[in-house]
């Protein structure tokens, strides 16, 4: 199995408590469509997240 993910978009943001909510409704709404999108702690500032959308 072959796994051909490509990186979009990437933008670092200041992080809230409810941010995983957006993302994962994005997620469900849009999974036909071949994009994912992703949320993590950014490693430099724990006050900001990093989101990445991806085509896969």
């Amino acid at each position: 199995m072959k796994s051909n993910i490509e990186v979009l978009s990437t933008v670092n943001i200041t992080s809230t408590p409810d941010l995983y909510k957006i993302v994962d409704s994005l997620n469900r709404t849009l999974k036909e469509r071949d994009v994912m999108f992703g949320l993590a702690l950014d490693e430099k500032d724990k006050n900001k997240m990093v989101f990445t959308i991806y085509q896969t």
